[in-house]
């Protein structure tokens, strides 16, 4: 099944009714994705800049450093380092160090060096043909989420939500990445256990918002981003899929928002499930008798009566899940934690 197929289903879905949007949704799920090859020792990682600027040398060569210990080899895209504003070089260039390095045999692996903001303006110079016949695992989080949906929705190849070449790299960052990437493995995504001076932990805890159990692709990544891409074509068809979402630096009246767009669009009202990452930094501001962002989830997830949960160990953390974009998973809100039900690798 195609994508303009899985549209077409999704369109049937809504005119049937219930039973008809259940069956369509399971076959949705059922239908086959295109998987990159796994990660092996001595591949080389093409490293990209599809947003924002990186503004010191030093800082790709500590990535290449980290990328070596890992036992892998790197390679420039041509515009890293360029500064075209606060772009990594104007729309056309970005898009293009994008497309290099789905071309480039050389190349196993691609790996944002950062995110920022702008991938969102490449999408219309990336070459979706070119990327479909090319799989290969992409890895990034925050604005590389328009990156990730786009190809989703335009090939339906797997990608990996997990950190950009800047982030931390600690051991739990990596407890997720290599087996996932390199082995092929289908890990249970639980939330590590702070350790904490305390007699009842308080740091990475998970709330139920709906209890239950759902499967489905997951589809999903920083909301803002996410919100961005509604009414254009880079937005994969989110019929029976597990929503998850993270967001940095936001008030909470614009989490509201967002979710009111989605709800409104339709989007929340198609999902199987949802599951919240952190939302770090985003607060009521100095408003006096505003709702707390718990409040606000409820409000839009609650009457959904779909399983729903937050605080997964997915966002803008120093060390944070990488799960597969696309990938078949099996949540459980009661628990807080969903598992991969297949390899997201070839």
């Amino acid at each position: 099944m195609n994508r303009r197929q899985m549209l077409g289903v999704a369109g049937a879905m809504l005119a049937l009714g219930p039973q008809a949007m259940k069956a369509a949704a399971q076959a949705i799920t059922k239908t086959p994705v295109l998987l990159p090859p796994r990660l092996k020792a001595g591949d080389t990682v093409g490293l990209i800049e599809p947003a924002s600027a990186t503004w010191e040398p030093f800082t790709i060569s500590l990535i290449e450093e980290a990328l070596a210990n890992l036992g892998l080899k790197s390679k420039r895209a041509h515009n890293i380092l360029d500064r075209d504003g606060y772009f990594a070089g104007d729309d056309k260039a970005r898009a293009e160090g994008v497309n290099q390095m789905f071309a480039d045999p050389e190349v196993g692996a691609i790996m944002s060096v950062r995110g920022g903001w702008g991938t969102a303006r490449i999408l219309p110079y990336l070459d979706f043909g070119l990327i479909a016949q090319n799989p290969k695992a992409l890895i990034g989080y925050s604005d590389i989420t328009a990156l990730h949906l786009a190809i989703h929705a335009m090939t339906g190849m797997v990608t990996f939500h997990g950190p950009v070449g800047i982030s931390a790299w600690g051991k739990q960052s990596l407890e997720t990445f290599k087996p996932l990437l390199f082995d092929g493995a289908t890990p249970d995504y639980v939330n590590p256990v702070a350790a904490e001076d305390r007699l009842v932990q308080r740091k990475w805890r998970t709330q139920t918002i709906t209890p239950g159990t759902a499967r489905g692709r997951l589809l999903g990544g920083n909301l803002t981003v996410m919100t961005a891409l509604v009414g254009t074509p880079y937005l994969p068809a989110f019929d029976g899929a597990i929503l998850f979402f993270e967001d940095i630096d936001e008030a909470v009246y614009r989490v509201d928002r967002m979710l009111t767009q989605l709800g409104q669009a339709g989007i929340l009202g198609r999902v199987a499930g949802v599951i919240v990452g952190n939302c770090t930094d985003c607060s009521q501001g100095s408003s006096i008798g505003g709702f707390t962002l718990t409040e606000i989830l409820d409000h839009h997830l609650k009457p959904l009566g779909l399983p729903a949960y937050s605080g997964a160990f997915i966002g803008h953390l120093t060390d944070q899940f990488t799960v597969p974009e696309g990938g078949l998973v099996e949540m459980d809100a009661d628990a807080g934690s969903f598992r991969l039900l297949e390899p997201a690798v070839r």
